[in-house]
């Protein structure tokens, strides 16, 4: 059983800079171990499955897997699903957005200024870590309790507890642990003074080896980094984040409000790689 696949490259400000992302279209008869059996084949941090929708407002379904788990969103295999969809000339229900039926639901995408960008979902968590949970993460990173502004649980799937330090400079000098005995999913935050950027932003998650990964371009954990900031008023305009720059890649996400407050999450999409893969 083949099916044809696209590798789209997701976030970045020029080509190949951003997060890789393979995506399986016609998806359908493909069972969840042979998702799963890809996606670890693969070896990125995400492969996206296109299905049909169940959902009658939908244009399509996604489901989304990680190297050890399948996830009920994530970011960027939500723009770049949704590029290689279109790309293969399809058309969605109505003409000013797609939606896609995914874990947490339905998801709004639309074109704005050239970009593809997703309403970010509601956070299915959030508000302050205990201690011991701040303090098991802060061991992670390698930090001292001193050196954190924010933090807060900014759940929107995949399980971010976020970080805020007082500049881009501090996100970028961190090493965290290189493995954890336990889950953890970290996103960590600071401001730049000048520069195309107003945030640096940094991803840490174990994976089902017990490694500690750093996430090239995050999209969920962008959407739900903006909730928080601009719900504790710590930004009150548009932004751009840039992310992986520690990883050499030159990732950007462009952050919007609309007039009612509905956070949405944009970036450049680019296929890289097409062609069929025997997935079954």
């Amino acid at each position: 059983m083949t099916h044809v696949i696209h590798m789209v490259d997701v976030f970045g400000a020029k080509a190949l800079s951003g997060n890789p992302l393979a995506v399986v279209m016609d998806a359908d008869a493909l069972q969840t171990d042979d998702m799963q059996r890809l996606t670890r084949w693969l070896n990125l941090s995400e492969t996206a499955f296109v299905l049909s929708p169940t959902h009658p407002q939908a244009d399509y379904r996604l489901r989304i897997f990680t190297l050890d788990r399948e996830m009920p969103f994530a970011g960027h295999p939500t723009l770049g699903s949704c590029h290689a969809w279109l790309s293969t000339g399809r058309a969605p229900r109505n003409e000013t957005h797609i939606v896609q039926e995914c874990g947490v639901g339905l998801v709004t995408i639309r074109r704005e200024q050239g970009r593809l960008v997703f309403r970010a979902p509601p956070l299915l968590r959030y508000g302050a870590p205990s201690k011991v949970e701040l303090t098991e993460a802060l061991q992670c990173l390698g930090i001292e309790p001193a050196e954190v502004v924010d933090a807060a649980w900014i759940d929107n799937g995949p399980g971010w507890l976020g970080i805020r330090l007082a500049s881009a400079e501090k996100v970028l000098s961190l090493q965290p642990a290189r493995s954890w005995p336990r889950r953890i999913d970290l996103g960590v935050i600071g401001r730049h003074a000048h520069g195309d950027a107003t945030f640096e932003v940094r991803a840490f998650f174990s994976d089902h080896l017990g490694a500690v990964v750093e996430d090239p371009v995050t999209g969920s954990l962008n959407a739900s980094l903006a909730q928080w900031l601009f719900d504790t008023g710590v930004v009150e305009q548009d932004y751009v984040a840039a992310q992986g720059t520690r990883l050499g890649r030159q990732g950007r996400i462009h952050v919007t409000r609309d007039g009612a407050g509905q956070i949405w999450i944009g970036g450049e999409t680019r296929t890289q790689v097409e062609g069929r893969i025997s997935a079954g």
